[in-house]
């Protein structure tokens, strides 16, 4: 009787440690999967231009951003104006942008703090292939003249953008405003005025950078002026600030405007569109 209670009381022990060691491991599995669990990521509000979209460049910086630092960058590209009207209205968390009066404003008025200059790259004038206004070399003022003296048509993207408040500035340098059937507005970004451009047989200033990535369907244009000094093409990156707008996620904010300036990326802004254009569309440009 005594050995049949040993027995038993053997058996349960046993089941009992048995039992112990399987919930222990569960535990430990348990664990080691929480562990393993990527938080959720942190969203993040970049108001941009439609330049730096139709590039294609956030196609391959945005991707490393977010793997880094587990945010999900909700991009917003529209022309430069709105972009940093949305930073005044605090509905963005950091900017990139390219129009530097602008953007001085905008830190002077408190509406924006670290502001860094990332890189740059240079406006372009192209037109028909016929070239009717016969404008050519480096000189964008002269060109524009001439545009306007034989009444060729001009597409300006009249969006308040950075291209757009550019091409204002060269209008006004040579005393002249735009008007009439020949200067075409589209209200649109530059991948689109650029394709407008092509069907109206107009000229149209636009960034390098979308003028590469969009040239093989615009059969109908050229490059007529590029390369002068007053052609220069400048981003830069900043946060929205928080003190100011503090719903605004300035953490995030802030490891984007590093991110933008660390050497790496600055690397990858320089080789983007070699392979593909012989050439890059953007340079690096720290400060």
């Amino acid at each position: 009787m005594k050995r049949k209670s040993f027995f038993a009381a053997l058996f349960v022990s046993t089941l009992l440690f048995l039992a112990a060691c399987g919930n222990t491991e569960s535990d430990q599995a348990d664990a080691k999967e929480k562990k393993t669990e990527k938080a959720e990521p942190t969203e993040l509000i970049l108001a941009t231009t439609t330049s730096t979209q139709d590039s294609g460049l956030l196609d391959v910086l945005l991707p490393i951003f977010e793997e880094e630092n587990n945010v999900k960058v909700k991009t917003i590209a529209v022309g430069t104006g709105q972009a940093l009207e949305m930073g005044i209205k605090g509905e963005a968390d950091v900017l990139l942008v390219h129009a530097p009066k602008s953007e001085e404003e905008l830190v002077t008025s408190g509406d924006a703090v670290n502001r860094k200059r990332v890189m740059y790259n240079d406006f372009i004038l192209a037109g028909p292939k016929d070239n009717p206004a016969n404008v050519s070399c480096e000189d964008i003022n002269a060109a524009f003249k001439t545009i306007s003296e034989v009444k060729a048509n001009f597409v300006t993207r009249g969006d308040d953008s950075g291209t757009h408040k550019k091409e204002l500035g060269i209008w006004n340098s040579v005393n002249i405003q735009p008007s009439g059937d020949t200067y075409i507005s589209t209200g649109q970004g530059m991948g689109a005025s650029l394709q407008i451009a092509n069907e109206k047989n107009g000229y149209i200033l636009t960034d390098r950078a979308t003028w590469l990535a969009q040239e093989k369907n615009l059969t109908n244009l050229q490059i007529v002026v590029e390369g002068g000094k007053d052609l220069m093409n400048i981003y830069h990156v900043m946060q929205v600030n928080p003190e100011k707008h503090d719903m605004v996620n300035s953490s995030d904010a802030e490891k984007f405007v590093e991110f933008m300036i660390d050497s790496k990326t600055q690397d990858v802004i320089e080789s983007f569109g070699k392979e593909d254009y012989g050439q890059s569309l953007f340079f690096k440009y720290t400060e």
